[in-house]
């Protein structure tokens, strides 16, 4: 065995080391191993992502940033680097590069091998991300839009008190006509508020299993589109048909439903209330 093999195989011994302490919640001694491993085999990425995870343990998050960082550079694929890149982002308050290092992994994510299949917890983390930017941005659209009413209906009001004082005899119509645009301004106003009202989300966009809005659709021959991960979960358990229609149903003949999953981005991008997590 080479110098180089030797070495490989002593980094991989001390990953297994640190696996076994990180379990155990001994994030110091897990720390030691993989630093052992990293100096031993600096390119492979696992030891940079698993020694972030011990620093995000003990909220290192300079750190959990680091090591993260490191991972995306040696595999920019990683979906464990960007999805802990993100969180530690998000700890910074700098959501807007936090959210779009949690969609980079989310992307990479869907379709991953069952085994180290991380969408949902992704998602999770996305989602409560997503939904308090939302909630700062309408709340800032509401207090515009309610502004921009009471100053376009005081300027109405007043055009008719100009517009009054010089109709003597024609009052009626100019209260109908006052009337039915205080209306019409009303309509326009509660259109666009629309985008931000809490409504519920459309049937074809949610999954009729979990009931929740698609994470990450998959059709199957049948025609229908489930969530990935109960599709996955009901195959695994020896359910080998489309628990809808019965089906005889192979994991293989699950395919990412495309047109879905942009149809959930679009809705979300327009209504992010919609990120609400019960």
């Amino acid at each position: 065995m080479g110098p180089n093999a030797a070495a490989a195989k002593q980094a991989e011994k001390l990953r297994i080391d640190g696996n076994t302490y990180f379990k155990k919640d001994r994030f110091g001694a897990a720390i030691d191993a993989y630093t052992e491993a990293i100096t031993l085999c600096p390119n492979v990425p696992v030891y940079w992502t698993n020694r972030a995870l011990c620093h995000l343990k003990r909220n290192d998050w300079e750190r959990v940033e680091e090591d993260s960082r490191k991972a995306i550079q040696l595999d920019s694929n990683s979906v464990k680097a960007h999805y802990i890149l993100g969180l530690a982002l998000l700890q910074r308050q700098e959501s807007v590069k936090g959210i779009k290092e949690l969609e980079k992994a989310l992307d990479l994510g869907r379709g991953a091998n069952p085994k180290g299949y991380m969408v949902e917890e992704i998602w999770q983390e996305l989602a409560k991300a997503k939904y308090l930017e939302w909630e700062r941005l309408s709340s800032k659209r509401s207090w515009e839009l309610q502004c921009l009413k009471e100053a376009c209906e005081s300027a109405l009001k007043e055009k008719y008190f100009l517009d009054f004082s010089q109709m003597e005899g024609f009052v009626d119509d100019a209260t109908t006509s006052q009337s039915e645009q205080l209306e019409a301004l009303e309509r326009v106003f509660n259109t666009a508020a629309e985008a931000d009202t809490p409504t519920e989300v459309p049937d074809y966009l949610c999954c009729r299993i979990t009931l929740d809005i698609f994470h990450d659709p998959v059709i199957t021959p049948s025609g229908l589109t489930y969530e990935r991960a109960v599709i996955l979960e009901h195959l695994q358990k020896g359910g080998k048909f489309d628990p809808i229609t019965r089906e005889p149903l192979d994991p293989s003949q699950s395919v990412p439903n495309l047109a879905i999953k942009e149809a959930v981005e679009a809705f979300l991008d327009k209504h992010g209330w919609a990120y609400k997590i019960e």
